[in-house]
């Protein structure tokens, strides 16, 4: 059943910690602090991508005076870490899913959108850094998701090829992402994702980590090359 994969390499935010809703509430605030009101609708429209590009999208539709976008992303970053450490919590299944990964023998690694700061805080916070061989963030990418950058460098880092590489995400753009890489991916639908959209884009669909067991890897295989 593992003759398909040699790596397994998880998305973070939603996917890892149940930080979704935590970003929302940054960007309202540091957003709203500059004169730019968002609903939590506007929020999920940018889902995925990389805190930079989610200002630049704002300052192209929304455009504010002032601040510039360099300072708005510092001020979601450290909104985001604020957060993270009084409220941030692991999805379920999570440390289920790294015991069953370790115990089949592949190898684990994480690729995000998040920058690399707020990566190591969340692993901290969870206590799952030594779980992972690679850890790679988008910062350090040209192109953030859905562009399939991270996933291929977090892939050649560990030495596998993209196509015996397993994704879990929970965004529409970081599906997109992973497939475009070339890797299998499995989505685990936020409730802010548009969860049709996102279904139809991954390979397969399930509710939460607490279902990565041997059995899910059987339905993997089972799946058209």
């Amino acid at each position: 059943m593992l003759e398909k994969f040699d790596a397994v390499l998880y998305d973070m935010d939603g996917v890892l910690i149940d930080s979704e809703p935590l970003w929302q509430d940054a960007e309202i605030d540091v957003f709203g602090r500059h004169g730019v009101l968002l609903t939590r609708e506007d929020c999920a429209t940018t889902m995925g991508l990389r805190v930079d590009e989610v200002v630049q999208h704002w300052y192209a539709r929304r455009p504010w005076e002032g601040a510039s976008c360099d300072s708005l992303v510092e001020e979601i970053v450290n909104e985001v870490i604020n957060l993270v450490n009084s409220r941030g919590k692991a999805k379920p299944g999570v440390l289920q899913s790294l015991d069953v990964i370790a115990s089949l023998g592949l190898s684990c690694g994480l690729a995000s959108s998040s920058y690399l700061r707020i990566i190591q805080v969340v692993l901290e916070k969870l206590r799952i850094k030594d779980y992972f061989s690679v850890v790679h963030s988008a910062e350090f990418e040209k192109r953030g998701k859905p562009a399939p950058d991270v996933y291929l460098t977090a892939a050649r880092e560990m030495g596998v090829e993209p196509h015996r590489c397993l994704v879990f995400e929970d965004s529409l753009n970081g599906v997109r992402a992973a497939k475009s890489a070339g890797m299998t991916c499995v989505a685990i639908p936020d409730p802010y994702s548009p969860r049709e959209d996102l279904e139809a884009a991954a390979d397969l669909s399930i509710e939460t980590l607490s279902e990565c067991d041997t059995s899910l890897f059987e339905r993997l295989a089972e799946l058209p090359s």
